[in-house]
């Protein structure tokens, strides 16, 4: 499903959402309803069909109930009210909104042409910090890194975020970033965010004896289950990730790096009831 802010109609958002769900899960329209506190099963139904309007009211209890968070309410309420205005003026006063909102959470989807981006962990973290250090030199944002790192390796890791327009100099070794968020494109970069995913993972388990747990969290669960479930808890995990990333783009105090890892995968082969009954 597309980010939030690709949409222009909230009919068309909440109708993708609803295939999406149903698509990983036995999600129906009363169970919709049902969590968005609406006494009619078809109430939402209809108004993914335009049949109806949602309301001011009746909108922030729909978008707690998808689990939105941060600038993603803000924008589909800019987004319902953009649909239901009745006059120019106010259709271009919301328009506006979501057009300001969708500039200042944009996310950079990484192809083929930015292969490199995805090479080392060094380039993701140098993105991330070297605009929260206006005028540092290369060295000194070495220092930062919690990893190992040398200053020529920030030196390139810099000139290469400025080319492929991951950060922009605004001035001497004062960098932003063109993009809030990053996020790979799963058809032309897999191998490359495969490789992400290893060296992440590494760091990961290096977290567990060089820092103390109050400054990492690391959590697990062994379950037994099959892949219609398998599908639905992926589906979660990447609702989870949305609004993570959602809860960090609202940080208007940054002062750390972090990495989270959402990791999925099976412990043993898969058991057909065949084999169940040979066992017994």
């Amino acid at each position: 499903m597309k980010p939030i802010v690709e949409y222009q109609d909230y009919h068309v958002f909440l109708n993708d959402y609803y295939e999406e769900r149903k698509r990983t899960s036995a999600f129906s329209w009363r169970e919709f309803a049902k969590i968005a506190g609406f006494i009619s099963p078809s109430y939402l139904k209809d108004v993914c069909a335009g049949k109806t309007n949602l309301s001011k009211v009746t909108m922030g209890r729909v978008a707690a109930a998808i689990g939105l968070v941060g600038h993603q309410v803000e924008y589909f309420e800019a987004m319902v009210q953009f649909g239901n205005a009745k006059t120019d003026d106010a259709k271009k006063k919301f328009l506006e909104q979501m057009q300001s909102i969708a500039v200042d959470h944009k996310v950079r989807i990484v192809d083929k042409d930015a292969f490199e981006y995805y090479d080392s962990w060094k380039n993701p973290v140098v993105r991330e910090l070297a605009p929260l250090m206006p005028g540092a030199m290369p060295g000194e944002i070495a220092k930062m890194c919690t990893q190992e790192i040398s200053a020529l390796e920030v030196r390139k890791s810099l000139a290469f975020l400025e080319h492929a327009g991951f950060l922009k100099q605004i001035g001497e070794n004062v960098y932003v970033q063109t993009e809030k968020s990053v996020e790979g494109s799963k058809e032309g970069l897999p191998l490359a965010i495969r490789s992400m995913h290893r060296e992440m993972g590494n760091l990961a388990v290096d977290s567990l004896d060089r820092f103390t747990a109050d400054v990492r969290n690391v959590m697990g669960v062994t379950m037994g289950i099959n892949h219609e479930t398998y599908e639905r808890v992926v589906h979660e995990l990447e609702e989870c990730r949305k609004k993570i990333t959602a809860i960090a783009e609202e940080c208007c105090d940054i002062r750390q790096v972090y990495r989270l890892n959402l990791q999925l995968f099976p412990l043993s082969k898969e058991v057909t009831k065949h084999e169940e009954i040979e066992n017994e």
